[in-house]
């Protein structure tokens, strides 16, 4: 699979586009337990999500003794912000009203 099939199976589903904007709200870095309750995900799944992240460059972690919290890249900032942006256009989003048939 390519690099852009690998982003689209990503991105295109509701937990790391979750996840994503989870980390990026706030203004203090947050650690994964943390994450994985807002998201309503596992933590185990919070984690492998973060590492794909991590090697993406969108993600970078930051221990301090026992804690290592999750801080977004500046490139993981712009895809959050891009994120935001597309959910807030399908808010907007209003559905065609069917015409009745004959």
């Amino acid at each position: 699979m390519t690099l852009k099939g690998e982003l689209e199976d990503l991105f295109l589903r509701k937990k790391p586009v979750k996840l994503l904007l989870s980390v990026k709200n706030g203004n203090a870095p947050k650690y994964v337990s943390v994450l994985a309750k807002e998201t309503d995900c596992t933590y185990s799944h919070t984690v492998k999500l973060l590492d794909m992240f991590r090697n993406l460059g969108i993600v970078e972690f930051e221990k301090e003794g026992r804690i290592k919290y999750v801080r977004l890249t500046q490139d993981g900032m712009e895809l959050a912000t891009d994120f935001e942006t597309v959910l807030r256009k399908f808010s907007k989003l209003k559905p065609k009203e069917k015409k009745p048939a004959k």
